[in-house]
C-alpha cells in the first residue's frame, strides 16, 4: 500500500467523533469504578480527594494540549514513539518501545481485562475472591483479551464500529447513574464536609498515582494517529474534546457517590458504584452496575488493543523491529503482526499477576515516556523554529514544563512512599539489560499471590519464563547491534529506512 503524504501506510478511517470515542473509550475503563476507594482511604476527607481528581484531570489535559501539537505535526501511527524520536532520536524511542512491547501494554491489557472477568463471573453467581474461581479469572481475562485482538485483526472499521457504541453506551449509562443518585438517591450534601481523617502530602501524591491510572487513555490517541481522516485538525480536536469529557464524567460520578456514601465508607468499598447503585434502586442497581463494568471494561480492552499495536507497528517500520511485525494485512489492512504479538504478551502477564500489579507496574513504566514525548515539543521548537504547525500549545512553554514537573514528583513520591508495588517495575526494567548487554532477567514470581499459583506451577512458570525472557534479550541486543549499524533486524541487510541509531 502506497504512503501518504505523511509516509503513512495504514488507510485513514477515523473521523473525529470515532477518534473522540478511541481516547474516550480507552480511558473510561475499570478506574472509575474501582480506583475512587482507593483514593478515599488515600485522602479520607471529601475536598482534598476531589482536589486529586482535579489535579489528575488537569495533567490529562496538560498532556493532551502538549500532544495536540506533535500530532498535529506528525499525524504517523505510534504516536508517543513517534514524538521521541523526532524530538530525541532513534535509541530512546526504541527503549520506549521495547519497554512498551515487554512491559508496560502487555500489563495494561491485563490490568484492563482483570475487571471484566471478575465482574463476568460474579454476574454468573461466582465469587471471583475464593478459589477456583480467582484462578479461572486469569483464563477470562486472557480470554478476553484473545477476543478483542481478533476483532481489531480484522479491521479497524468493525473496531472502532464496536467501540463508538461501547464508548457512547457507558458514558451514557454514568451520566444515568450520576443524574438518579441526585433525583432520586436518598444522599446528604453534608457528606461533602465531613472528614474521615487527616490528609497527609505523601498520601496525597499516592492518591494521585492511583487517578494516573484512571485517567490514562488520553494519549492513546496518538498511536492511532495515522489513521485519522484530516489528523491537521482533527487530532488536536479529539484529544482535547476527549480529555474534557473524561473529566467531567469523573467529577460527576464522585460527586454521585460521595452524595450517597459518606468518604470514611468509600475507602471500604472497592466496589462503590455497585453500592451507590444498590443505594439508588436496590439489588438490582448491583446487577446493572455489574453490567456497566463490563461495558466499560470490554470497551477500554477493545481501543487499548486498537491503539497499542501501532507503535510495534511503527517501530518496524523505522527497523526497529524485526521487519515482519511491520507488515500490513492484505485483506483487512491492518498491522495484523503486530495486533498477534500485543496480545499474546497481554495473555501471558494476565495469566501472573492480579490487578494492583499489573495497574501499578503500567502507570510508574508508561508515564516517564508520556513526559519525554511532552519534552520533544520543547526540543522540536529549539531545533526546528520555522517547521510549520498546524496547532500550537496553548499556553507554551508553561503547560509542557507543568506536565513534565507534576509527572516525576508523583512517580518519585510513589517510588519512595510504596515501594512494594513499584518495585515491581523497578526490578523488571532493572533486569531487563545491563550494562555488558548481557540478557540478566529475572522473572519477580515472588510477587504473585500463592493462592493463585502453587509452587509447582510457580517454578514452571519461572522456568519457561526465564527461557521467553533470555531468548527475548538475546534479540533485544542483536536488534540494538543490528540498528546501530543500519541493518534491518528482520532481513540482516540494509535497507532505506533503516538508519543507524
Amino acid at each position: 500500500m502506497p504512503a501518504d503524504r505523511w509516509g503513512e501506510r495504514l488507510t485513514r478511517r477515523l473521523g473525529l467523533w470515532s477518534a473522540v470515542a478511541v481516547l474516550v473509550g480507552s480511558t473510561i475503563g475499570s478506574g472509575i469504578f474501582r480506583t475512587p476507594a482507593r483514593i478515599a482511604a488515600y485522602v479520607p476527607a471529601p475536598v482534598p480527594m476531589f482536589g486529586v481528581w482535579v489535579l489528575g484531570g488537569l495533567l490529562a489535559l496538560c498532556g493532551a494540549l502538549t500532544y495536540a501539537e506533535l500530532a498535529a505535526t506528525y499525524p504517523r501511527s505510534g504516536g508517543v514513539y513517534v514524538y521521541i524520536r523526532e524530538g530525541f532520536g532513534r535509541l530512546p524511542a526504541f527503549l520506549f518501545g521495547w519497554t512498551e512491547l515487554l512491559l508496560i501494554r502487555a500489563s495494561a491489557l491485563g490490568a484492563i481485562a482483570t475487571p471484566f472477568a471478575e465482574y463476568l463471573l460474579r454476574s454468573l453467581g461466582y465469587d471471583p475472591k475464593i478459589e477456583p474461581n480467582a484462578t479461572y479469572v486469569h483464563y477470562v481475562a486472557a480470554a478476553a483479551i484473545v477476543l478483542t485482538a481478533s476483532l481489531n485483526y480484522v479491521g479497524v472499521r468493525w473496531s472502532s464500529l464496536v467501540l463508538n457504541l461501547t464508548t457512547g453506551a457507558k458514558y451514557g449509562a454514568l451520566m444515568l447513574l450520576v443524574l438518579l443518585a441526585f433525583a432520586i438517591g436518598q444522599g446528604d450534601f453534608g457528606h461533602f464536609s465531613q472528614a474521615a481523617g487527616s490528609v497527609q502530602p505523601a498520601s496525597f501524591g499516592l492518591a494521585l498515582v492511583s487517578v494516573l491510572w484512571a485517567y490514562d487513555g488520553w494519549g492513546d490517541l496518538s498511536f492511532v494517529g495515522g489513521e485519522v481522516r484530516d489528523p491537521e485538525r482533527n487530532l488536536p480536536r479529539a484529544l482535547v474534546l476527549g480529555t474534557l469529557s473524561v473529566i467531567a464524567i469523573y467529577l460527576l460520578a464522585n460527586a454521585a457517590y460521595l452524595y450517597l456514601i459518606p468518604i470514611a465508607q468509600m475507602g471500604h468499598s472497592p466496589l462503590v458504584a455497585a453500592d451507590a447503585a444498590q443505594l439508588i434502586v436496590g439489588q438490582l442497581g448491583v446487577g446493572l452496575v455489574a453490567v456497566l463494568v463490563m461495558l466499560a471494561t470490554f470497551s477500554t480492552l477493545v481501543g487499548s488493543i486498537l491503539t497499542s499495536p501501532r507503535i510495534f507497528f511503527a517501530m518496524a517500520d523505522d527497523g526497529l523491529l524485526f521487519s515482519q511485525v511491520a507488515r500490513v494485512h492484505p485483506r483487512f489492512h491492518t498491522p495484523s503482526v503486530s495486533i498477534v504479538v500485543t496480545g499474546a504478551l497481554g495473555v501471558v502477564w494476565v495469566l501472573l499477576l492480579n490487578f494492583d500489579q499489573l495497574a501499578d507496574q503500567f502507570v510508574v513504566a508508561i508515564f516517564p515516556f508520556y513526559a519525554l514525548a511532552a519534552a520533544a515539543v520543547l526540543a522540536l521548537r529549539r531545533r526546528q523554529p520555522d517547521r510549520p504547525r498546524p496547532v500550537k500549545v496553548l499556553g507554551y512553554p508553561v503547560v509542557p514544563l507543568l506536565f513534565i514537573l507534576a509527572t516525576f514528583l508523583i512517580l518519585g513520591n510513589a517510588l519512595r512512599e510504596h515501594p512494594g508495588s513499584t518495585g515491581l517495575y523497578r526490578s523488571s526494567l532493572a533486569s531487563a539489560v545491563r550494562p555488558s548487554g548481557r540478557p540478566a532477567v529475572r522473572l519477580p514470581v515472588e510477587h504473585v499471590p500463592h493462592a493463585q499459583l502453587h509452587p509447582p506451577d510457580i517454578e514452571r512458570a519461572h522456568v519457561l519464563l526465564e527461557r521467553m525472557r533470555n531468548q527475548a534479550m538475546t534479540n533485544v541486543c542483536q536488534c540494538v547491534r543490528r540498528c546501530a549499524e543500519g541493518v534491518d533486524p528482520g532481513r540482516g541487510q540494509r535497507s532505506r529506512c533503516h538508519k543507524p541509531l
